[in-house]
């Protein structure tokens, strides 16, 4: 049975989610912030993770973003194949949606309407959208708005089967390596692998809004992950990027099925606040 929604609700949800998102750091990763000060060794680590606590408590405290870039908002819509969309074009509905949250939530418009001439747009649209459909008469949205501070230490390896499961490894460690503390560490590494050169990157953002203590049902994806996060902790790179023993606060990886030449590798790395929110209509 078919089932109406109206984008006027999603345009409603996705404002909330954008400030909500900036306003507030996610149950995972608070948790994730918890597991850190357990962990690191140093007392320079210790302190710049007590600061950046501090500086999450007055965010949540005083409805105020929690870091000065708010992002380019990337929005994952998963449709079920039993709605119908009434009222607005959608994807005007989704930009509509971020354009409210980010100009009525006094939220930072870093957005620019063109790469080379560099004009503002002035409200942060538009938005990034990756669109899904799958089973059921339900809408998950999931709003991840990622500063280009980390963004811009993103990298992409097209590896060689040859190259195998070591290959993979040194590529995520040579890219979060390569980050430092441009990442503004401790960071979340998100790592796609398979696809094509578009699909791995999409599987490595979608990666950063899993929640961070939650791993990967894969046993051998399972077991990647927790030997990467143990050797990317052992660079020394440390919160803030000023040494320590905590550099990354999860890695998470997701898979695909992929060419019989090729062996794609996407690196997204997150800051520590790790910014995403989602939802379901």
């Amino acid at each position: 049975m078919i089932r109406s929604i109206n984008t006027s609700l999603v345009t409603a949800q996705i404002k909330k989610m954008c400030m909500e998102a900036n306003y507030y750091l996610s149950e995972d990763m608070n948790f994730a912030f918890k597991w850190a000060a357990e962990q690191e060794q140093s007392k320079l680590g210790k302190r710049i993770l007590g600061q950046l606590n501090e500086n999450l408590k007055i965010a949540d405290k005083e409805q105020i973003p929690i870091c000065q870039d708010t992002g380019m908002a990337v929005i994952f819509m998963e449709i079920g194949q039993d709605v119908h969309f009434e009222g607005q074009n959608l994807e005007d509905a989704i930009n509509e949606g971020v354009r409210q949250g980010y100009t009525e939530g006094y939220l930072r418009k870093s957005i620019v309407g063109d790469p080379i001439l560099r004009e503002n747009t002035k409200d942060n649209t538009p938005a990034v959208i990756h669109y899904s459909v799958v089973a059921g008469d339900q809408v998950k949205i999931t709003v991840a708005p990622k500063g280009f501070g980390s963004e811009n230490m993103s990298r992409i390896f097209m590896l060689k089967p040859a190259d195998g499961i070591e290959g993979v490894k040194n590529a995520v460690i040579t890219a979060v390596s390569d980050a430092g503390p441009n990442a503004c560490p401790p960071m979340v590494v998100g790592v796609g692998i398979g696809g094509d050169f578009e699909k791995a990157a999409i599987l490595a953002k979608k990666a950063l809004t899993r929640a961070a203590n939650e791993r990967s049902p894969i046993p051998y994806v399972r077991e990647l992950e927790q030997e990467l996060l143990e050797r990317i902790n052992l660079l020394g790179i440390g919160p803030g990027g000023l040494g320590g023993t905590v550099t990354a606060l999860s890695v998470n990886i997701n898979t695909y099925a992929t060419h019989i030449a090729g062996l794609p590798v996407a690196v997204n790395i997150c800051c520590h606040v790790n910014r995403h929110i989602e939802c379901i209509l």
